[in-house]
C-alpha cells in the first residue's frame, strides 16, 4: 500500500464507497491527523498511530486501536460485531458519521492523557 487512495482503489465497490466515508469521518473529527499506516493497515497518525480500518473478506472493520474506547461506547456498539479492538461492519454500511466522531475524539483524549506528565508525589519521611 502506498497510500490510502491506493488501498481504497484496490477494494470492491461497496468496501470503498464504506471505507471512504469512514476515513472523511475520521478525518472531520481529527483533521490534524496525517494518513499513514500502522501494524499494516491504513491508518490516522496524530502523535502515534490513532485509528486505522480495512477491509476483510467479508466484512470492513473500524480498529480504535484501544480496547478501553471500545468498552466505553460498548452500549452505542449494539448491533456491530465487536472484538477486543474492532468493530466490524458489513461492506455498503458504514458506523454513523457521529458515533466514528465519538470513538476518533475519546480516542484522541485517551492518547492526550497519556502524554501529560506524571506529577510526582513527595515521599513521607
Amino acid at each position: 500500500m502506498t497510500s490510502i487512495d491506493d488501498y481504497l482503489a484496490e477494494l470492491p465497490p461497496e468496501a470503498r464507497k464504506s471505507l471512504a466515508r469512514l476515513r472523511d469521518d475520521i478525518r472531520k473529527a481529527a483533521p490534524d491527523a496525517t494518513e499513514g499506516k500502522s501494524y499494516g493497515l491504513p491508518a490516522l497518525i496524530q502523535d502515534g498511530p490513532l485509528v486505522a480500518f480495512a477491509a476483510h473478506r467479508g466484512h470492513c472493520a473500524f480498529y480504535p486501536l484501544s480496547p478501553a474506547v471500545i468498552e466505553a461506547h460498548k452500549a452505542e456498539l449494539q448491533g456491530y460485531e465487536l472484538s477486543k479492538g474492532t468493530i466490524r461492519f458489513a461492506p455498503g454500511k458504514t458506523l454513523p458519521a457521529a458515533l466514528v466522531k465519538k470513538l476518533v475524539k475519546a480516542r484522541l483524549a485517551e492518547k492526550a492523557a497519556k502524554a501529560r506528565p506524571r506529577t510526582t508525589r513527595k515521599q513521607k519521611g
